[in-house]
């Protein structure tokens, strides 16, 4: 099963059912919440008996781009500059 939780991607085997995924996958939010950590992604399995939560925490890494010498992330350019961008050549090759 896999599902969208709290806008956390939320992979799990089917023996899991989707309330039992949903508490876990919300009890795993909050611990990472409480360290100021966002996650991207939460995979819940079965070991035996024992349930297994391997979560991923979203990159803190940020692509900040140049355009008409304004260094920006791409969401925040107006409809001009994400042209000026799609309209950029590269020069190099591979």
């Amino acid at each position: 099963m896999q599902s969208i939780i709290n806008g956390v991607r939320v992979t799990c085997v089917e023996d899991i059912t989707e309330p039992e995924a949903t508490e876990y996958a919300n009890d795993e939010i909050k611990l990472w919440a409480a360290k100021g950590k966002e996650l991207s992604s939460i995979f819940i399995t079965l070991d035996g008996e024992e349930v297994v939560i391997e979560a991923k925490e979203k990159s803190p890494i940020r692509r900040v781009r140049r355009i008409t010498g304004y260094l920006s992330e791409v969401n925040s350019f107006n409809d001009a500059k994400r042209s000026e961008l799609a309209d950029r050549v590269s020069h190099v090759k591979i």
